[in-house]
């Protein structure tokens, strides 16, 4: 029983992102429009559990390259107004739109910022009557059987704040090298701190075939090193090509015959390499443009070193908060 109460919650609130997803339009454009336009900072503000997601939004967006603060609606009323700018953009979160403390403080702002972009349910809200943008969050119901504790609202509008600073992120051309500034102590930082050589996988543990193999010999070692990318080299060690799991998808789709296909005729030459004396965060940035998530590594010479996994620079589960 329990278990499956706990499934019906997952689902209420996969049910709520659904329908924001369906919901954006015009409207998000207009917002991102307004926060890349600011010359100082995003504020964001909000109280109870809106105020706690406002939070976790304001520290996303400075993690990702968009200057942000969170403004506590009660401390703001008792001078913390004067951190505010004539050219700073608020977005003000409440699901109601009528949640006194905000709307008291929003006559205040709505004179000292440049605009207010309104988040919350309440379209038609004393909150949406004075923003100039609303961004709406209505969910068709909360996961509390009572329908009275936030739950799929909240995690809509975290949802929806995690969209904004993604799309901010891509628009200021946030790259890797950036995000290790930010993280400067953090484990993630450390790791882009270390040279390629230092991570990188060599030996036996390298994904590679002749180029005068065949297909055949590289989807057997595609399945063997499990990396989802295939070097090929030249007789003397250097790097011709690379196969991926991809172009064996695509070989599949055309049936091709794998036994009498050369592996040269299908690899994409001369790949994208990074020797192995860059750091790591080179390495991802490198993987950023050409969203790729291996990475072959050679020396001057072009012969090869060894192979990057995203994985290997990262650690699984990590690389979506950079993308």
């Amino acid at each position: 029983m329990s278990l499956e109460e706990a499934q019906e919650v997952l689902l209420i609130e996969e049910q709520g992102l659904a329908v924001v997803r369906q919901r954006l339009g015009r409207e998000f454009l207009q917002a991102v429009e307004l926060i890349l336009d600011c010359p100082s900072r995003l504020i964001v503000t909000g109280i109870g559990k809106s105020g706690i997601i406002g939070q976790k939004i304001a520290a996303t967006m400075n993690s990702t390259g968009t200057p942000a603060f969170f403004l506590h609606p009660v401390e703001a009323m008792h001078g913390d107004l004067g951190m505010v700018q004539t050219t700073d953009v608020v977005m003000a979160i409440s699901y109601s739109g009528e949640t006194a403390e905000l709307n008291l403080l929003l006559s205040s702002l709505k004179r000292r910022c440049s605009a207010v972009i309104a988040m919350t349910g309440g379209v038609k809200s004393s909150l949406a009557a004075v923003a100039d943008v609303v961004l709406d969050i209505t969910v068709p119901r909360e996961a509390c059987r009572l329908g009275l504790a936030p739950t799929a609202s909240t995690t809509a509008t975290l949802a929806l704040g995690d969209a904004l600073a993604i799309v901010l992120m891509k628009r200021n051309n946030f790259q890797a090298a950036d995000f290790r500034k930010n993280h400067p102590a953090g484990s993630l930082g450390a790791r882009l701190q270390v040279r390629v050589d230092e991570v990188m996988l060599t030996g036996d543990a390298v994904p590679a075939v002749s180029n005068g193999g065949s297909v055949s010999a590289a989807v057997a070692e595609l399945n063997r090193k499990n990396l989802g990318a295939v070097v090929v080299i030249g007789r003397t060690g250097r790097v011709d090509g690379i196969v991926t799991d991809g172009d064996v998808r695509r070989l599949i789709a055309a049936a091709v015959d794998f036994p009498s296909t050369p592996v040269r005729q299908v690899m994409t030459a001369d790949p994208v390499t990074i020797s192995n004396d860059k750091q790591a965060v080179d390495a991802l940035s490198i993987m950023q443009h050409h969203e790729i998530t291996v990475l072959p590594v050679s020396d001057e010479d072009g012969m090869l070193l060894g192979i990057l996994h995203l994985h290997d620079l990262l650690g699984k589960g990590e690389f979506r908060f950079l993308l």
